[in-house]
This record gives C-alpha cells, structure tokens and sequence, in this order.
C-alpha cells in the first residue's frame, strides 16, 4: 500500500510540472492560462497556437442559439472554455488540426458536387445550343404603327420561322435587340416568348406578327430607322408545356464559378 501512494505521489508532481494546460474554469483563469501557455512555447509556435484557440473557439460557438434566445454570449464563452479547459497546446494543436482536415474535406466533397452539377448543365446547354440553331429565325423586322383613336404607336414583331428540329413546339423563347450597326449599345434588349396557336410541327414554317404591349419598353423605344431588330432562340417547349432544348441555363456566372472551382480542386 505504502509503495502505491508513493506511486501515485511522484506521478501527482510529474503531473504538476509537466506541460501548462489551459484554464476554462473562469474568464480570468481562461485568458490567464492561455497567455501562459503560449509564453511556453518557442516564438515560431506562438502565433499558430493562438490561431487553434480562436479556430477551436469558434467551432464551438452556436450563434443560432443566440439568435433564438436559447442562449447568451455568456454562455457561448463558457461553452468555449469548457471545451478547452485542461488542454495542452499540442493537444489544442492537434485538435485544431483534425477538425480543420474534417472541414476541408467536407468542402472539397462539396466543390465536387457542384463542379459535376456545373458541368453537367453546361454539356445540357451545349447540346441545347444546337438544337436551338435549328429553330431558325429566317426574318425578323420591328417597327411602329398609328393607331386610330391613340396618340401612341403600336410596336409590331414581324417574324418568319421554321421548324428544323424533330420535335412539335408549342411556345418559343426569344432574345430581341434592336441595334443600329457600329454602335456598341443597342437600343434596347428585351426577351418575349410566343404561345404557337396549334404548334408547329417539324419541317413547317410560319410566319408571326407579334403585338407586344405598348406601354411597355417595347412601346416606349424609339430606335432610328437604320436600326436592325435580331431576334435568339433562346427556349422550346414542346406539346406538353415542357422544354424541349434551353431550359438548362448556363450563365457566364456559372462558367466562371465552374473555371474557379476546377482549378482550386483539380483532378
């Protein structure tokens, strides 16, 4: 018996002047502690492990909680310090360590996903850019007319289409831009789409005058006459009110996200 306490009484001072650990018993002994440990340490491993006291910290903030009234700061400062008490600083640091490789592995599952998602949206964009060509805008002319009775013009969209592709379409997505050649800013740019009484069947052509709203920016733009109005198939849909080729979007925006996110996470 008198062996063991000796035992026990050497490992109590071995225990005692081993490494500084951190205090979270209280603010005071919290700050305390900290400020001791790091002096403990060389002057190159300072700063990294203040970094996984604050990393460390955060981690166990629950700023939601607050939020909801579930708690106070008082209580999130305590919630940290308990999470810390009675650590060394290799043991802050290695936790520290652990939980960052935990979070970027979780980001890097993340980015995965989304360069698939990206890229899978782009191939279906691509694919509808092709399609789309073959709904081809053979003519397509803007212009104003009086009204009896009315002071305003009525703008009038002349097309002619056809239907080059192997599917019946029943409404058609357009990009209009009116735009007189050699200026850099056209007049105006504006999207409309056109329901297609009875559809139109592939191989059929149809030719459309459109009477879009006049007090809308249509009405109110009042391009020169040497202005020239293009018009972009930019969504089909077919009988069933679905898209046929164009629903997939895929912006310069996510183009950009896409190159960004390939050459953080390469293959």
């Amino acid at each position: 018996m008198r062996r063991f306490i000796a035992l026990a009484l050497v490992a109590g001072l071995l225990a005692g002047c081993g490494e500084p650990k951190v205090d979270g018993t209280s603010e005071e002994a919290f700050k305390a502690s900290v400020s001791k440990v790091a002096e403990s340490l060389p002057s190159d491993q300072r700063e990294k492990f203040k970094s996984d006291v604050m990393f460390l910290a955060l981690q166990n903030m629950d700023f939601g909680k607050v939020l909801q009234g579930k708690k106070s700061a008082d209580d999130l400062a305590g919630d940290m310090q308990a999470a810390l008490n009675g650590m060394t600083a290799k043991e802050v640091s290695a936790k520290a360590d652990i939980l960052r490789a935990e979070r970027a592995e979780r980001e890097r599952k993340q980015a995965l996903a989304e360069i698939d998602e990206l890229a899978s949206r782009q191939t279906q964009a691509e694919a509808a850019k092709a399609s789309l060509k073959k709904f081809d805008v053979q003519k397509s002319r803007f212009y104003k007319e009086s009204q009896k009775y009315s002071f305003r013009a009525k703008p009038i969209i002349e097309m002619t289409v056809s239907n080059g592709t192997d599917k019946a379409v029943a409404r058609a997505y357009f990009k209009g831009t009116i735009a007189t050649p050699g200026r850099s800013v056209p007049w105006l740019v504006k999207e409309f789409n056109y329901e297609i009484s009875g559809g139109l069947e592939p191989g059929e052509v149809q030719n459309w005058s459109l009477a879009p709203n006049e007090f809308s920016e249509w009405g109110n733009v009042e391009p020169p006459k040497d202005a020239i109005f293009t018009v972009e198939v930019e969504q089909l849909d077919g009988a069933d009110g679905k898209p046929l080729f164009g629903g997939s979007k895929f912006t310069e925006r996510d183009e950009a996200r896409l190159a960004k996110l390939r050459a953080q996470y390469p293959n």
